[in-house]
């Protein structure tokens, strides 16, 4: 009879074995989690909503009195060219996702299935070179946008952003790879395929997931690393990114904060919408290969 108990036990969920003391911490600590990282974007877009003079109003109001979206149809009038800059962030976002998505998927896999000396040499290079700021190497990195002519152009902004995108993206993917079982090469192998067409037809069908997972994670990174390299490597305004843009919002005796909170939301909104589409991929390859066959 105890043992019968003991089995009908073990099929219960995992959740439903904690007691409701215990119930009540965790989901009290998920709340608080998801309230401290979700009240500065909650409070930014309550300041869109507000009229500028209510912002220094004593007492601060949290909540906006007669809040308005009126912010948002008054940032395109101040800053007529806000609209290229969100189309310039999305244009260097994404051919900076493409490069890097070339390089990294065969390098990616070249690490995950072969072995060759001083390979973990390069591997911690790479993560050695994520971890430097694009600050440090402004002077060498604009001599040679100089040098090469590219400077004032998208390719300023798109190349060392994609260079230093490369690394991390070559350690996430390895790592996916890594999971997809080594005997699928060997039946390839066995059947008389080549390693390219191992590559092309088997590998890269099964590691989708994990190179859509890249490719959102370096658009991400490429989308939001473009301000000290557009401001390094370009003056001209047709070919500011949105970061440099936002700062037209910054007046000299002041700051439009809801108008600049406005912009904000509404140049991330892009980024949003493709996480929300691709959401389902992004989750399925973060937890691929999480529970073993």
């Amino acid at each position: 009879m105890a043992l019968k108990l003991f089995k009908k036990d073990q099929t219960r969920a995992m959740i439903d074995r904690y007691s409701w003391a215990e119930l009540v911490g965790i989901y009290v600590g998920i709340a608080l989690f998801l309230f401290f990282m979700l009240a500065p974007f909650i409070e930014g877009f309550l300041v869109s909503l507000k009229p500028l003079a209510q912002l220094f109003s004593s007492p601060y109001s949290f909540l906006p009195e007669n809040g308005s979206f009126e912010a948002y149809r008054t940032m395109w009038v101040s800053v007529p060219s806000f609209g290229r800059y969100i189309f310039n962030s999305l244009l260097i976002s994404t051919i900076a996702t493409i490069i890097v998505l070339i390089l990294v998927v065969p390098a990616a896999y070249a690490f995950a299935r072969f072995k060759f000396k001083g390979m973990a040499m390069v591997l911690a290079a790479f993560l050695a070179v994520s971890m430097f700021s694009g600050a440090v190497l402004l002077i060498p990195l604009f001599r040679l946008m100089r040098t090469l002519g590219l400077l004032n152009t998208y390719f300023a902004m798109i190349v060392p952003g994609a260079a230093f995108l490369i690394p991390s993206a070559i350690w996430l993917l390895r790592t996916y790879m890594m999971r997809i079982p080594i005997e699928l090469n060997e039946a390839a192998y066995m059947d008389g395929a080549s390693q390219f067409y191992t590559f092309r037809r088997v590998i890269l069908p099964i590691a989708r997931p994990g190179i859509i997972v890249v490719a959102i994670m370096t658009f991400i990174g490429a989308y939001a690393q473009q301000f000290i390299f557009a401001l390094t490597f370009n003056s001209k305004t047709e070919f500011m990114p949105l970061p440099v843009g936002l700062f037209a919002y910054f007046g000299k005796q002041e700051v439009i904060w809801n108008e600049l909170m406005a912009a904000s939301f509404v140049g991330i909104a892009p980024a949003m919408v493709i996480i929300f589409f691709l959401q389902r991929y992004l989750v399925g390859g973060l937890t691929a290969g999480a529970i073993k066959q």
